[in-house]
């Protein structure tokens, strides 16, 4: 392809470096922005896509992962969130397997090398995008604007609307889709090339190219865009292929604008690249007033974005400057199309805004930059002031990258960091108590649940939430009215239902309670802490039988359930049928072999059916597991008791006692032990 266009570089004033400097630049100050975020925890949709997913767990088929969504539900469920990802969750697995558990530094590293290789790999996209596809003599790919790819890859790299994406171990989904949509459009650009002989196309590089947007596609849906814009490159760069007739043509077709409300979602999307001040990890629940009448002032968002969109897309369609038109084609190509799959426009998703999903876009802002800050250089006297300027640009972008990193690095300051940016965020203030709560600062988290119900008076999770809280508070009235109210907006709720059911029990309200407790089992087949609770409410009934069976199905439902087992060996053990309680022991030990109270509860039953040796062993690795326990020891004090091994007895139940002191009837066999051990040495001194 012959130079015949304008070289880009000439008009900007910035840094030439050879091509491998300048990727070991970008590499170093992708590196830098969010390396702080390597030793973060797991935040936010971390703990359902990667904590919660039985997809990463070796006892998963490898299989499964094709037939499941990304949080690991089956695709053909209804509760499914129809998010096919499988090589991303692969990756995920992958990392567990790796790290020998949940581990979030190995997840965080991988995250911070994807975003750096595609830093790296900017260089040479944007070396053809706004220097073109040319070619030496011997066939070699030309980079015809280095200086203007350098500056748009530093612009990518530092971006901070890109830290979701790579502090927020998520995001993963948005690097792999990015570097193998990124990989198959340079695999596309390789397939045209020219040389002395003229033009030559390789069918091998098509069908690479088709590949890694396949695999681009199967780490998120986005991927599949891909197509668009290689057509749309293939049109106008190979092709180069005259826009501006066919527009005429299709200017005489009425085409009508989305929804105001869409459009203004677009513009803050737009805000969000220009200016990525304002960041949040979540911009649902009340984040962004809805526009209810014309005369919101928030209409001039709309018109100014629809000004620029329009006002680009004429210079691109209408230009008589083919180089021009190509850069702005490409730029909004890579800006619109890989965002139309969050647009709304063809299908509902689950978001208006998501930092996340400009991942992409943000290429074509970049390309835009460039080009607005190469046009300004040819007209600007003063052009280091102009570099200085955009230079300053990236340096504010690396600090605010840093700041939102470590933000990102755990719950508490990810979910506080949002209550400055979208204070009438009903979810923000949710997050915000349900962290407090599980620190245990209950006060605090009733606090932002208040909060929550009183932005969304319809949140049946905060609800949910804050009844707990209530109940353990024992302020039972207040949580079932929440409770209740949680039910009744929405009637399929089942954990609210048996929330609800133990607030009744607690109120002595036991059909009631009955009642809720078979409604949550109703909407939720397999629920075995429901199961646990129905049979907590039989035992207190005196209904053993029924209660045996309850916690027999959580146990089923969920073999771990120590609870469920522990309950059940209890209450064989009080009712005096030792050898069923030890057969229920045996088998809950072979389930959750280290499961100290398993191992007491068991001990107990054997100690009290004279198998003392048996009984010892168990009470000791019971102690050992967990030693502050008083009433291991006390127990494990009783049996030397009986067994007469008094002087094991008094050591165990002086360290019960010193554990704790008014630990129930220690302290009276304790007295016993000591009335008997004098007399034993009246006898031996007689």
């Amino acid at each position: 392809m012959a130079q015949t266009e304008p070289n880009l570089d000439h008009d900007v004033s910035w840094f030439l470096l050879p091509s491998y400097w300048a990727k070991m630049v970008v590499a170093l100050i992708s590196f830098l922005c969010f390396a702080n975020s390597y030793d973060g925890d797991f935040v936010f949709d971390d703990s359902e896509a990667i904590i919660n997913n039985k997809d990463l767990r070796a006892e998963t088929p490898l299989g499964d992962l094709w037939y499941h969504d990304f949080w690991g539900s089956k695709l053909s469920s209804n509760t499914s969130h129809k998010s096919y990802r499988p090589l991303t969750v692969l990756t995920f697995r992958i990392n567990y397997l790796l790290a020998g558990g949940f581990y979030p530094v190995g997840f965080h590293v991988i995250n911070i090398i994807l975003h750096c290789t595609i830093s790296v790999l900017m260089i040479d996209v944007f070396s053809i995008l706004l220097g073109g596809l040319q070619f030496s003599n011997k066939g070699r790919r030309l980079n015809l604007a280095p200086k203007s790819s350098l500056l748009a890859a530093l612009l990518f790299a530092v971006h901070p609307v890109h830290t979701e994406c790579v502090a927020g171990i998520v995001g993963r989904a948005d690097l792999l889709c990015a570097l193998f949509f990124l990989l198959s459009f340079l695999g596309y650009c390789k397939a045209f090339r020219e040389n002395k002989e003229g033009h030559t196309f390789s069918v091998f590089w098509v069908l690479v190219s088709v590949i890694l947007g396949a695999i681009a596609m199967l780490c998120k849906e986005q991927g599949i865009t891909i197509l668009g814009l290689n057509a749309v490159f293939d049109a106008l760069v190979i092709n180069k292929i005259n826009f501006l007739e066919l527009i005429q043509k299709l200017l005489h077709k009425d085409k009508s604008l989305e929804a105001i409300n869409y459009n203004y979602y677009y513009s803050l999307n737009a805000w969000l690249l220009l200016c990525p001040w304002w960041l949040c990890f979540d911009w649902s629940m009340g984040c962004i007033p809805l526009i209810k009448s014309v005369s919101d002032w928030r209409i001039i968002a709309l018109a100014a974005l629809w000004f620029c969109l329009i006002g680009l897309i004429c210079q691109a369609l209408c230009s008589e400057d083919s180089h021009k038109r190509r850069i702005l084609t490409l730029g909004l190509g890579f800006l619109i199309i890989p965002f139309l799959p969050a647009s709304n426009l063809f299908f509902r998703v689950g978001f208006v805004i998501a930092e996340r999903v400009i991942y992409l876009p943000s290429i074509g802002y970049c390309i835009l930059f460039t080009y607005g800050f190469s046009l300004l250089s040819k007209q600007a006297k003063k052009k280091k002031i102009l570099a200085v300027a955009v230079l300053g640009i990236l340096l504010i972008n690396v600090m605010r990258c840093t700041l939102r990193s470590s933000q990102w690095r755990s719950e508490e300051q990810l979910f506080r960091s949002a209550l400055s940016v979208c204070p009438l965020n009903a979810k923000v203030h949710y997050n915000v108590g349900k962290n407090l709560a599980d620190k245990g600062n209950q006060s605090a988290a009733i606090k932002y649940y208040r909060e929550a119900v009183r932005l969304n008076p319809k949140y049946v999770h905060a609800m949910n939430n804050l009844g707990n809280i209530l109940k353990e508070r024992n302020e039972l009235h207040e949580a079932e009215e929440l409770l209740s109210l949680a039910v009744q907006i929405q009637p399929d709720f089942a954990a609210a239902w048996m929330n609800l059911g133990i607030v009744q029990n607690s109120l002595r309200r036991y059909e009631e309670a009955e009642q809720s407790y078979w409604t949550a089992i109703k909407h939720r087949k397999k629920y075995p802490d429901c199961y646990y609770n129905l049979g907590r409410l039989y035992a207190d009934l005196n209904r053993h039988i029924d209660a045996l069976n309850a916690w027999r199905n959580a146990t089923v439902l969920k073999p771990e359930h120590s609870l469920a087992w522990n309950n059940m060996i209890i209450l064989l053990d009080n009712t005096g049928n030792l050898a069923q309680a030890e057969a229920v022991g045996r088998e809950a030990l072979e389930l959750i072999p280290n499961d100290h109270s398993l191992m007491f509860s068991l001990a107990n039953v054997l100690g009290k059916s004279q198998k003392y040796k048996e009984s010892e062993a168990l009470f000791l690795k019971a102690i050992k597991a967990n030693p502050n326990a008083a009433s291991y020891h006390g127990n494990l004090a009783v049996l030397y008791h009986r067994w007469g091994n008094l002087d094991l007895a008094k050591k165990h139940y002086e360290v019960s006692l010193k554990l704790d002191p008014m630990a129930p009837g220690t302290k009276e066999n304790y007295n016993l032990l000591r009335r008997k051990l004098e007399q034993l040495q009246k006898k031996g001194g007689a």
